[in-house]
């Protein structure tokens, strides 16, 4: 491992690194800190500065300080309270920010509601964080009247938008027919008096680190997304790793965020660097390899945040003259696939590339401080990587009935110590927190949590990414529940029985989603329609990239080695003799044909 390499750019912030690493290792849960708080600091010392960035306009510190302080008095007019919940169901866009800062600075925590969600997921979302008040974009129309009015947990307020929105096909100030029955968010502030807003309210100076600042969902391995718990004390380490030790932004920096905000690499890492150094961010409606260096150009982007699969598209693109005719120097994210690293940072001339590792529940992360090529970087936290069995996917106990750590080189399941300096905040439900703890694994009373994933120990505290175990795989980004798609390809009409798994697939990030169907009796595939249906039922990247009509599947207690089997199967014909079809973007599911696989990597299927 060469750490040599990243010393130079190391030693000349070591300030900044090691101020970050003294925030990670002295905070404590009851320290008054808030993403509120550290917005309000920056928005009295720098006014002025640039804060946000999006499709040709520009707001500054001061401006998004007063525009989240009215936002901040309507909830509180609705009856936001601290400690409440308050909804936000928006795509990337200006007010999307303002409406996370306006409940913060009210005190309240703020549910990200994935807004390519509907029916009952959405439902099930909503319930378990309990809004008092959801703020809906008008581009989320279709989302919000996936739910019946009446069962929405709190007030629906409708935001529309004051710019186009070209993505969504929104002209600015439009407010669709279909939420003509809702408050509009803009005619609640134009009532407002004019001075509310110029003075902070006291919530966000007054919230403790262990208040909830966010709920972030996670498909878990239980079918339904769970609610995972951001408290402000995670999210303050989170910027003291992330951006003052990690990526390392200076005041005059802009960010590039493509993700979208209910994601939590925009959030909390994006966010977190932005905030750490006073930069600006510069939001995007969605990402886009053929745009996304004209992107960065437009925006003065000097930084670019990251998830695996981004960084390969824009390999996929033909090389031109833009791909290194901008000013980033340092991207961040994590799912850099090491056999494209190299290629990555030279084709686009990209300095440093701070990848880590982290996730929404976990209580640690790592980062690549010290710009190691194809590594997840170092963890200053307590972190165990140990022996598992992989049938089960649980840490493996010894004779003696204690866990075994793996040594350099070896592969193992990452667990994270659960202390009073490093807690671990669970979900919103008990009885799935408790699921995801081990106790007594080193010694008596002591409490780890896992976190499903494999990784390499690199030695020195530094660690790389392997793969994830269970149910649950990663494709386009996205954490994709196994349950909740078999739910959904099961009440296909025609489909007995189905059981649904990841499968690798060459050049690509993740695990690409395959389903094994069994049909009734007598009745007959219907590729186009069933495609159309998981569509309209689940978010794109959950829709199965694959189908195979097989003639019996197990649902004894064997099952699970059968699904083994299936996995390792995958698309392949030669060793099984079952039809294969493949997801098309045109055509739906269609038999599997020679170059399927690359024109699925390539986006040309």
């Amino acid at each position: 491992m060469d750490l040599a390499k990243g010393l130079p750019s190391i030693i000349a912030d070591l300030p900044s690194v090691l101020n970050g690493l003294r925030i990670v290792r002295t905070s404590r849960p009851s320290d008054h800190v808030s993403i509120g708080k550290r917005f309000e600091s920056l928005a009295a010392s720098q006014p002025d500065a640039p804060f946000l960035r999006f499709l040709g306009t520009e707001v500054s510190y001061g401006e998004a300080n007063l525009r989240a302080n009215r936002v901040a008095a309507i909830l509180k007019n609705h009856g936001v309270t601290r400690g409440d919940t308050v909804g936000v169901c928006m795509t990337n866009r200006t007010e999307v920010m303002l409406a996370i800062l306006g409940a913060a600075k009210a005190g309240a925590s703020v549910g990200l509601l994935n807004h390519h969600q509907r029916g009952d997921v959405l439902d099930h979302s909503q319930k378990i964080i309990e809004p008092k008040v959801v703020l809906a974009g008008a581009e989320c129309a279709e989302t919000v009247n996936s739910i019946p009015r009446e069962d929405w947990s709190g007030t629906l307020i409708a935001v529309s938008s004051p710019v186009d929105l070209p993505q969504r096909g929104l002209i600015a100030g439009d407010r669709p027919e279909s939420m003509s029955d809702l408050t509009w968010l803009e005619d609640e502030l134009a009532a407002l008096e004019d001075s509310v807003g110029e003075t902070d309210f006291p919530d966000a100076a007054q919230t403790v680190g262990t208040e909830t600042a966010y709920y972030i969902f996670t498909s878990g391995t239980t079918g339904l997304p769970k609610a995972s718990t951001m408290s402000h004390y995670r999210w303050n380490r989170a910027l003291a790793g992330f951006g003052l030790s990690g990526v390392r932004l200076k005041k005059d920096d802009v960010l590039l965020c493509p993700l979208p905000m209910y994601h939590n690499n925009a959030l909390t890492v994006g966010l977190g660097c932005v905030l750490a150094a006073g930069a600006c961010m510069a939001i995007e409606e969605h990402f886009s390899a053929s745009k996304f260096w004209d992107q960065a150009r437009a925006s003065g982007a000097t930084a670019a945040i990251y998830i695996g699969e981004i960084c390969r598209y824009l390999l996929n693109q033909e090389p031109g003259p833009g791909d290194r005719d901008h000013s980033i120097r340092v991207m961040t994210g994590n799912g850099l696939r090491p056999e494209i690293w190299d290629q990555f940072t030279e084709r686009f001339g990209i300095d440093r590339i701070c990848e880590f590792y982290a996730a929404s529940e976990c209580n640690i992360a790592f980062v690549n401080a010290f710009n190691v090529p194809r590594s997840t970087g170092y963890c200053p936290m307590d972190f165990a990587i140990v022996d598992y069995d992989p049938e089960t996917g649980e840490p493996r106990r010894g004779a003696d009935g204690r866990l075994s750590k793996v040594g350099k080189g070896g592969v193992g399941l990452l667990l994270s110590g659960i202390s009073v300096s490093q807690p671990f905040d669970g979900y919103t439900d008990p009885e799935a927190t408790e699921k995801k703890i081990v106790r007594d694994a080193f010694s008596d009373g002591d409490a780890w949590f896992i976190s499903g994933d494999l990784m390499m120990n690199q030695g020195l505290k530094h660690a790389s990414f392997v793969d994830r175990l269970g149910d649950t795989f990663r494709w386009k980004g996205e954490n994709v529940a196994t349950t909740e798609v078999e739910a959904a390809v099961g009440t296909q009409p025609g489909v007995d029985q189905a059981v649904v798994y990841g499968v690798p697939v060459t050049g690509a990030d993740g695990k690409a989603g395959m389903a094994a169907i069994r049909l009734h009796d007598g009745a007959e595939f219907d590729g186009q329609a069933m495609a159309d249906a998981l569509r309209k039922s689940l978010p794109a990247y959950a829709v199965p990239a694959f189908i195979r009509l097989s003639a019996e599947l197990e649902h004894t207690s064997t099952f699970k080695s059968r699904k083994t089997e299936l996995r390792e199967q995958a698309f392949d014909t030669s060793i099984f003799d079952e039809p294969v079809y493949v997801l098309t973007k045109k055509n739906g599911y269609v038999p599997l044909y020679e170059g399927a696989e690359r024109d699925l990597v390539d986006g040309t299927a």
